[in-house]
């Protein structure tokens, strides 16, 4: 970080003045601090009016705890790491399926993204190979695209339902308390466990619903087929 950015972080109070010795500024570790914080929250796609809001609700006595709590907020626990390939493995993977209109698609899905010249990230190698298993079968990469998208509306629903009931049951008490420096571990535990707890949730529903569907299914057609005969 340049001279000209902790300055221009200073005249915007995202960091408290440095000691000064004479004509010269000391900076510890409770700047490093900040400036650590701001850094991620600036990579997260907060702006700096944002950030300033953020660190004036507690700038001094629960800074670490704040920085803590926004990492464990904003990392990629329990995520899996995406894949990147050349444009020529994403093309032979695929073949004639893989027409520009269902690139575009995929994208705009946020399901992959172009990150050079002659780069692909797919964003979730397990849906890659969930369609991959589906075209195996038959499915074509259209129509396992467009089930991905209808899994990623219902998904988006439950993990806003998540978010909520975290926000009432666990953050409001907490701001209602005053932000107790004791009670950030707490909250910080909470956090944590909430996205395992959503994906346990939701597979498990899902487990329920599959099986319905699968025998609702299978009686129309025997049913059918006594019809038939």
């Amino acid at each position: 970080m340049t001279v000209r950015n902790v300055r221009a972080y200073r005249s915007r109070g995202l960091i408290p003045p440095p000691r000064l010795e004479g004509r010269k500024g000391y900076y510890g570790p409770e700047h490093l601090a900040r400036l650590e914080l701001v850094r991620e929250l600036k990579e997260q796609g907060f702006n700096l009016e944002a950030i300033a809001r953020i660190l004036e609700r507690d700038p001094d006595e629960s800074l670490r705890e704040i920085l803590d709590f926004t990492r464990a907020a904003i990392s990629s626990h329990g995520r899996e790491q995406p894949l990147v390939v050349s444009s020529r493995a994403f093309a032979d993977r695929w073949g004639e399926q893989l027409t520009p209109e269902i690139v575009q698609r995929a994208q705009r899905l946020g399901f992959v993204r172009r990150v050079g010249p002659d780069e692909w990230e797919i964003r979730s190698p397990r849906l890659d190979r969930a369609s991959a298993a589906l075209s195996e079968i038959g499915v074509p990469l259209g129509e396992a695209l467009e089930l991905a998208a209808l899994l990623r509306r219902h998904a988006r629903a439950v993990a806003r339902a998540y978010v909520e009931l975290f926000q009432e049951q666990v953050w409001a008490p907490f701001e209602r308390d005053g932000e107790p420096a004791a009670e950030w571990p707490r909250v910080r535990e909470a956090l944590d466990r909430l996205q395992p707890l959503a994906g346990e949730s939701l597979l498990a529903v899902f487990d329920v619903v599959m099986a319905d569907a699968v025998e609702d299914a299978l009686e129309q057609a025997l049913r059918a087929m006594r019809e038939r005969a």
